[in-house]
């Protein structure tokens, strides 16, 4: 993909120039906005369909149906807005910390990268494929997010949203795990056809929403969004309005025909998306930093879009659709209006602004066309969003419409606070000037959010063919239009300028009953569970790590005890009737027989022993003896490399051993009674285990053909005589090629070191 492939190569022109890592992202992100709408004009609906792992189910499947061609348009073209006022931005970003123009080359790979993945996300059919896009971005987004890494700020913001929707992530891939092993395949138009209702697809679908709801910063997993404005403000305006929360929707609508047949899921959807609207709502009434004020609308604007597809229907996820191309237009066109005003301020705080707008008349148009767009006013496109919203709630009953009415008053309010803050009022903070790089991709948003308002047809029909992909049928009947009569979707809209004006008017009546509860959320809401999660799991690393490294002893326990446990429970859990039985023991078997006696002696001999030569003798002597029984079991060659192990391995031990001063082991071996019981029982319990999973293996091996079979067949073409010798000579090619890599890595170093000097 374009986005993907044009990461480096921008990389590589901030590295050669950095000056032109500027211009060379944004020709980048214009031609993958180009090739987005070229083939969505010209291979609309095509799909690729290639085998990757045939034996695992999982195939390269993408394909440019309206899920994807929305998400892709909205990825590149705001994400060519965002560069190009990412020109005028980071310079003076990275001067005001002293940092050299080099590193805006780095910023540009990431933007870049993010948009590559959101892209391959958009397209991808496959779960695994979609999980690993989804994986790829937010890597992506944590270098993005913690790119001011010289700041404690950043670099906490970065982990927050990593954990968050990382560790949420591991989820999708649960479930997509379960829908797999139920219905045969990752292929989401296959799963959309087989499944059906039932617990396994409320709990598959569950998890995977759950990955979706936490990445698009919906209640309870909400609080990362509001740190992740640590960012740089292109950041905040990409991320966070087109690209990283949208992915979070993204993944609802590409699994909406899985799971809207679900009516727990979709009632989950309903109510996920009611409290954040709510949550997030209140949240930015309270807010005083703009960015901040804008990432709580976030929240809640996104949680208008989850509880659209939770109303489900053709208004359902058309509306969502739409929804989602008008509030990336408003929200990102708003992100870069607050970090134009704080540049030419200084300031970032509603309190310190004010009267703007007569010193910065084209932005205040801008971010005002935008702001109006976020409040659904006639003549922008967000009308026409809070209609389908409207018209979707109503097919629900009025208790859902009330909830859509007291949505759309919530964002009329905060909207007017943010844009009147900074434009209105008394004189606060005197601008300076600003390159018109910081203003005129404003003008470009802003100036769409009101052509989608007098043309609404090509988003509109855009939104209709993403919402076919998600209902896995044609949408008719889904229009949107100004109609001038008395029809509920224009009572509601009335109905919510007055209540909303009137929030606005009685302010100082409701702001500290909103403050109020922002401040409970500060003290026991999920950030503090995150935080005191974090906390004690961080003690439990600490003491696991002084268990397990405080000696050789503590780190060998480290792994064989969980492994010993999780063998433990499989036994237990394992039916285990007509399993282990006995075989029947001839005269033929007596050498093998001795043969085993002896090693097994040996291994008892060198739990004695404390003698240096002694020892040697005795674990050698296991492994001589080991030798002799793949000897009797026909396997000459797998003895003769044992042998020649042993001897190696004796000579090295001996050789060793000299070294070691004659009192050490004698000290080593004295144990009090305790620790001779504690370490009889732990040999004890191991032993048993070890008996028990080498009995069972042994006394009925499995039906099925396994993989032995294939490897028997292929010897031949391999040039060996036996499977064990082919396989000694693959793995030590492999080995080989670790070790050539660590002395190239080793080599990359000793380079690095003298070409830019010592570490401090």
């Amino acid at each position: 993909m374009l986005g993907l492939l044009s990461a480096p190569a921008v990389a590589a022109v901030g590295a050669w120039r950095p000056r032109a890592a500027a211009p060379a992202g944004a020709l980048f992100a214009a031609l993958s906005f180009a090739a987005a709408l070229a083939g969505w004009v010209l291979v609309r609906g095509e799909s690729v369909v290639l085998p990757w792992a045939p034996s695992l189910g999982v195939s390269f499947a993408v394909e440019l149906d309206g899920l994807a061609a929305l998400y892709s348009l909205l990825a590149t073209g705001i994400g060519f807005a965002v560069l190009v006022y990412s020109a005028g931005y980071l310079p003076r970003h990275l001067g005001h910390e002293g940092r050299p123009a080099a590193e805006g080359g780095r910023f540009y790979f990431f933007m870049l990268l993010f948009m590559g993945a959101m892209v391959g996300l958009a397209m991808a059919q496959d779960l695994i494929l979609i999980f690993l896009f989804w994986d790829l971005t937010a890597i992506a987004s944590y270098f993005l997010i913690g790119y001011d890494a010289h700041k404690e700020e950043s670099r906490y913001a970065a982990l927050m949203a990593l954990l968050v929707t990382g560790i949420t992530a591991v989820l999708l891939l649960v479930g997509a795990l379960l829908l797999h092993g139920a219905y045969g395949t990752f292929y989401v138009p296959g799963l959309a056809e087989r499944a059906r209702p039932g617990l396994l697809l409320d709990v598959a679908g569950g998890l995977i929403l759950v990955a979706g709801l936490a990445k698009s910063a919906q209640a309870p997993l909400h609080f990362w969004l509001p740190r992740a404005m640590a960012a740089p403000t292109p950041v905040s305006a990409y991320l966070h309005s087109a690209a990283m929360v949208a992915a979070g929707v993204l993944l609802v609508g590409r699994v909406y025909p899985v799971v809207s047949s679900s009516g727990a899921l979709l009632g989950a959807l309903l109510v996920a998306g009611g409290v954040s609207i709510a949550v997030g709502g209140l949240l930015a009434l309270t807010r005083d930093t703009l960015k901040q004020l804008l990432a709580c609308s976030t929240i809640s604007q996104y949680g208008y879009v989850v509880f659209m597809y939770g109303l489900g229907g053709e208004y359902g996820a058309a509306g969502a659709s739409f929804y989602v191309i008008a509030h990336a237009l408003a929200k990102s066109a708003l992100f870069l209006t607050a970090g134009a005003v704080t540049e030419a301020t200084g300031e970032d705080r509603l309190p310190e602004l004010g009267g703007l707008a007569g010193r910065m008349p084209l932005l205040a148009a801008s971010g005002g066309a935008a702001a109006a767009g976020l409040a659904a006013l006639p003549l922008t496109i967000g009308f026409f969003k809070d209609e389908l919203l409207f018209a979707a709630a109503l097919e629900r009953g009025p208790a859902c419409a009330a909830i859509a009415l007291g949505a759309a008053v919530l964002t009329l309010a905060y909207t007017w606070r943010f844009w009147a803050g900074i434009f209105l009022g008394r004189a606060g903070a005197e601008p300076g000037r600003v390159p018109g790089t910081l203003v005129w991709p404003v003008t470009l948003l802003g100036g769409l959010v009101v052509l989608g308002g007098v043309l609404p047809g090509a988003f509109a029909g855009l939104a209709g063919e993403a919402a076919a992909a998600s209902l896995g049928e044609p949408v008719g009947g889904v229009e949107v239009a100004y109609h001038l009569d008395a029809r509920p979707e224009n009572l509601l809209a009335l109905a919510t300028y007055a209540l909303g004006t009137l929030a606005v008017l009685t302010r100082g009546g409701w702001e500290p009953a909103a403050r109020l509860f922002a401040r409970a959320g500060e003290v026991a809401g999920p950030e503090r569970g995150y935080r005191l999660g974090l906390r004690r799991l961080n003690l439990l690393s600490d003491r696991a790590h002084e268990l397990e490294a405080r000696d050789l002893r503590g780190r060998i326990a480290g792994i064989l005890l969980p492994a010993g446990v999780l063998v433990g429970l499989g036994l237990v859990a394992t039916p285990t009737a007509g399993v282990f039985r006995f075989g029947e023991v001839g005269a033929d078997d007596l050498p093998l027989l001795i043969a085993l006696a002896a090693a097994a002696a040996a291994a008892l001999a060198t739990c004695l022993t404390v003698r240096h030569l002694t020892l040697a003798l005795v674990v050698s002597s296991a492994g001589f003896s080991m030798a002799l029984v793949y000897g009797f079991l026909g396997a000459p060659d797998v003895a003769l490399v044992a042998v020649l192990v042993e001897t190696i391995l004796t000579l090295l031990l001996l050789a060793t051993m000299r070294l070691i001063p004659p009192g050490v082991l004698r000290e080593g071996a004295r144990v009090t009674a305790r620790q001779a019981r504690l370490k009889a029982a732990v040999a004890a319990v191991a032993g048993l285990f070890a008996l028990g999973v080498s009995w069972g293996t042994f006394s009925q091996p499995a039906v099925q053909r396994g993989a032995y079979e294939r490897l028997i067949a292929l010897t031949p073409d391999a040039h060996g005589k036996d499977v064990v010798t082919v396989t000694l000579a693959d793995f030590r090619g492999l080995d080989t090629l670790g070790e050539i890599t660590v002395v190239a890595l080793a080599l990359l170093g000793v380079a690095t070191l003298l070409t830019r000097g010592r570490l401090p």
